[in-house]
């Protein structure tokens, strides 16, 4: 239970965090009356996880992915006081959103701006590139900001996708969806059928 709110689920623990915590009840049995130096430790953990191999991680990795799904399904039932802020829950299934056109020209040049000059932090990368960018004619930047809008469109297409079959299973009971069956022609349906709900109750569903 999280301390923040009465009855708040606690946070979802990282790999890392677990590995941590392991470390210190490690140290707490060897050492019991030690004190320690919090910035030394944390230190120490850094340069040992940094060394272990992705099966000795692997232990760490499995009980982050069950905290993740515990804190997701408590997220879910949690109703937060009255007068305070619900956290918006974050659906696991949602799209990721798609990089702009100059986010895909980074990705495109990013390697070769590093490999000319590889003694270059990531901020002048990232200043270099911005130059680079800027310097770039219209329409040379054109076919990146044709692969953004793709991206974007697909994008929009796949959330109004998860949008719909969350309101589609509340409005009717329906076995369960998911976005590789739910095609062009479910999209449509859907949408005619929550227009019609919304004309009956007078409500809009989808959000904007």
């Amino acid at each position: 239970v999280g301390s923040g709110s009465p009855g708040k689920p606690r946070g979802k623990m990282s790999s890392y965090a677990y590995f941590v915590q392991t470390c210190r009840e490690e140290h707490k049995k060897k050492h019991p009356e030690a004190s320690v130096n919090f910035s030394e430790f944390s230190k120490k953990c850094s340069e040992r996880w940094k060394t272990m191999s992705l099966k000795e991680k692997g232990k760490f990795e499995d009980l982050a992915k069950q905290d993740k799904v515990r804190y997701e399904r408590e997220m879910m039932s949690y109703v937060p006081p009255r007068g305070s802020k619900k956290k918006k829950f974050k659906d696991p299934n949602a799209p990721k959103r798609p990089p702009s056109a100059f986010f895909i020209f980074c990705a495109e040049y990013r390697p070769k701006v590093k490999g000319e000059t590889p003694g270059l932090t990531i901020g002048d990368v990232a200043k270099r590139l911005g130059e680079m960018w800027n310097g770039t004619a219209s329409e040379d930047k054109q076919p990146f900001e044709k692969k953004a809008a793709k991206l974007k469109e697909k994008y929009e297409k796949v959330k109004t996708s998860v949008v719909l079959i969350h309101i589609l299973q509340k409005l009717i009971p329906v076995a369960p969806l998911s976005l590789e069956s739910f095609d062009d022609k479910c999209l449509g349906l859907g949408t005619r059928l929550i227009s019609r709900h919304s004309s009956i109750t007078g409500r809009r569903s989808i959000p904007r």
